[in-house]
């Protein structure tokens, strides 16, 4: 069960990103941004008291384009569907803010994520070369229609939700 992220979460946060992406981890500051901002909804899964993965999505609220801004799972909760439970409620809290379609940017040698991407619906649509940086790795573009999504998220009695 996820809940919303917090700037006391900070610490906890800016350790699985440094572990999760360790040459080109997001600043403190940067994500300190994004949790203060009113545009983004930011959640986190925690086990035994320890945060074990989190995620973010930017959704002003009335636009109909949202994005995700990032997804980590610690490596030792990776497999267990807490990506998948991140991914389903930013996508419902984009939902709630009012946007039709969620854009992401997901590295072309993860194809983990990338298949999780596609298995709840987002489609690619291009690629930025050499993106990501220092590593000059391509980012895949990926689009989702919410709308769609939610149809079939409810037809298969899947509907993330948001925990709080």
């Amino acid at each position: 069960m996820s809940r919303a992220a917090t700037v006391a979460d900070l610490d906890a946060i800016m350790a699985l990103e440094r572990a999760s992406f360790p040459t080109d981890a997001w600043s403190e500051t940067m994500m300190r941004a994004e949790l203060e901002s009113s545009h983004n909804r930011y959640f986190v899964i925690e086990t035994a008291g320890r945060i074990v993965a989190y995620g973010g999505v930017r959704a002003l609220s009335g636009s109909k384009d949202a994005d995700i801004q990032t997804i980590a799972v610690d490596a030792s909760a990776r497999g267990h569907g807490q990506g998948r439970a991140l991914l389903r409620d930013l996508l419902t809290a984009a939902q709630e803010r009012g946007a039709a379609q969620v854009f992401l940017e997901v590295r072309a040698d993860n194809p983990v994520a990338q298949g999780l991407y596609a298995s709840e619906g987002f489609a690619e649509l291009g690629r930025r070369p050499g993106y990501y940086q220092p590593d000059d790795v391509d980012a895949v573009i990926m689009r989702l229609d919410l709308e769609r999504w939610a149809h079939a998220s409810a037809a298969a009695g899947t509907d993330g939700g948001v925990c709080t």
